[in-house]
């Protein structure tokens, strides 16, 4: 590959790939996001009470985490240009049964369904790792990750000027039908735009699918103890579908789905034994390890990041009106507004996290968000209405700059462990940071916002020790083509 400079600017070669999939990844989160700036008149149209706006809310990440588990292990296999155009594909199908629902029940399960699409931004991880060098892998995932992940704020500003222009109380259906056509057509556009590597390159496969290869029997059982949150994450999302929580889901109902959860896990047990036995009790030559402690430690640095994100936005505009209407009259618009101000510094903080992690080291970038995450939280803990609200919102933006940094700087480092599964780590490592969302919001539920910033800054502070223990990518991973010629890839 060539050794030009990283010109965003431009759009041929390596940077037009890098286009395409960040707007790709765009257009999967306008879809996947794309009933929040509407759900008032979408509850005004169908009838729908707090109950059930609420079921829709969570029905909307339930299938997020095992959807980006099994996209993983999809792009690995087939590539990301097939993976990437069959979701968008795929995705668009829900999207119109959403905007043509007429009842609680349809909408809910579109909503379900749609949580498949938020699992696309696995992939375009893949395609990055492919065509970027190590030396720029970071900023070009930070990119990636930064500008797509903007499709939800996009979503939150154009939907409910889209809906007014088609106009009516049927305005909605007709704004969330066009953002499946675009997601369909755009689907077309990038499998006919793409291509998995550069000219001449190899696309490392798995050697057997269905889990990660490991390459020790520690590491094996380390593997199996990290998929737990996974799906105890599932029962939690089960019980607040349950008669305890937005009472969808009636008592033996419930607890089948939660006897459900834990038989696929005990048969995901079975699945990484079949695919690592016949090696990891063997002597791997030293050439072909990684330590999954690599994978471990960014799955807990994705969690206090992107998961704090998920958690924050979600509950900030709130927390705004709260401390600030009776004391300076902070409305609720303004309220939304600053709240939205948190997920704003994506565009810039992401792929600065990223440009750092490049230049100055993957260890010491993850050290310093994680620090930085711990100091915003528990600055934000100290908010009250006696501040003023231009400095509670500097807080805000400071702690936000670290949190997207931090997710910069974890998907600097994915694809620099094992290329062959870059798809399968980078899953893991998403679904960590929907778990980080459910557990931080589980949280909020029992605590005050002062305790529930003071929790994920507790949870920072642990995560910054964990990451004391990551190897910093040094030399090359090795991949073996299919005749047997091993390659080299450069990892710093």
């Amino acid at each position: 590959m060539s050794n030009a400079n990283f010109n965003l600017l431009s759009f041929s070669g390596r940077m037009k790939i890098l286009h395409m999939t960040w707007l790709a990844f765009f257009i999967s989160f306008v879809v996947w996001f794309n009933h929040a700036p509407l759900m008032l008149v979408i509850a005004k149209t169908l009838n729908l009470d707090d109950s059930q706006i609420k079921t829709i809310l969570i029905l909307n990440v339930a299938l997020t985490i095992p959807a980006r588990i099994v996209i993983g292990i999809l792009v690995d296999k087939f590539g990301p240009k097939r993976t990437y155009s069959i979701l968008l594909g795929l995705g668009s199908m829900p999207c119109f049964m959403f905007a043509l629902a007429e009842s609680f029940e349809q909408l809910a399960l579109a909503r379900f369904l749609l949580g498949f699409i938020g699992a696309g931004f696995v992939i375009g991880i893949r395609m990055v790792g492919e065509w970027f060098p190590a030396r720029q892998i970071g900023i070009a995932e930070g990119v990636y990750g930064g500008w797509g992940n903007f499709g939800s704020a996009a979503a939150s500003g154009s939907l409910p000027v889209l809906a007014l222009l088609f106009g009516g109380d049927e305005g909605w259906r007709y704004a969330v039908a066009s953002t499946g056509a675009i997601a369909l057509v755009y689907a077309f556009v990038y499998y006919f735009s793409v291509t998995d590597t550069p000219k001449g390159s190899t696309y490392f496969k798995p050697k057997k699918s269905g889990a990660m290869e490991v390459t020790s029997v520690g590491d094996l059982i380390f593997y199996i103890v990290m998929t737990i949150p996974l799906y105890a994450t599932l029962s939690v999302l089960t019980w607040k579908l349950s008669s305890t929580g937005v009472n969808l889901l009636p008592g033996m109902i419930a607890y089948y789905i939660h006897a459900a959860i834990w038989v696929l896990f005990l048969c995901n047990v079975q699945k990484i034994f079949q695919v690592n036995k016949d090696h990891v009790f063997q002597p791997v030559e030293a050439i072909h390890q990684y330590k999954f402690k690599q994978v471990a430690i960014l799955n807990l640095s994705y969690m206090i990041t992107f998961g704090a994100e998920l958690a924050v936005v979600s509950m900030l505009p709130l927390f705004f009106f709260n401390t600030f209407h009776a004391t300076q009259g902070v409305t609720m618009v303004q309220a939304g507004l600053l709240g939205g101000s948190f997920a704003f510094m994506n565009m810039v903080a992401r792929p600065g996290g990223g440009w750092f992690s490049d230049r100055f080291g993957r260890k010491l970038s993850l050290t310093i968000v994680t620090a930085g995450v711990l100091i915003g939280f528990a600055c934000m803990s100290q908010i009250n209405a006696s501040w003023p609200v231009w400095v509670a919102v500097g807080v805000t933006l400071a702690c936000s700059f670290f949190v997207q940094a931090g997710c910069g700087a974890v998907y600097a480092m994915v694809p620099l462990i094992k290329r062959r599964m870059t798809g399968q780590i980078a899953g893991m490592v998403g679904a960590y940071g929907n778990v980080g969302g459910v557990l931080f919001l589980t949280v909020l539920s029992f605590v005050s916002p002062s305790e529930f910033f003071l929790v994920i800054g507790a949870v920072a502070f642990f995560v910054m020790v964990a990451v004391q223990y990551i190897d910093e990518p040094a030399g090359h991973m090795v991949e073996v083509q299919e005749d047997g010629t091993i390659e080299m890839i450069e990892v710093n």
